[in-house]
């Protein structure tokens, strides 16, 4: 049976996204980079606001607010 990394992804993510929620600016660079991308990317039902603070953090993600990375992670939250 081939094993399927995609359950591990997802929950990694979800773990991610928890972190974030609680802790938004403890999160480094690359972590912030995996929400965005995962919002921009992957997360159909992302409001145009969610999408363009998933932008903002792709482009400078030192400028980026708690409550916009909370936000991120609310998005990736829901999707359950």
């Amino acid at each position: 049976m081939a094993h399927d990394p995609l359950p591990h992804e997802t929950s990694s993510l979800h773990e991610l996204a928890e972190r974030a929620r609680k802790q938004p600016k403890l999160l480094t660079k690359p972590e912030l980079e995996k929400l965005a991308d995962f919002v921009l990317k992957s997360a159909e039902h992302a409001t145009e606001e969610q999408k363009i603070t998933a932008k903002k953090v792709v482009h400078n993600p030192k400028g980026v607010e708690a409550s916009d990375i909370v936000a991120l992670a609310e998005q990736i939250l829901d999707r359950k």
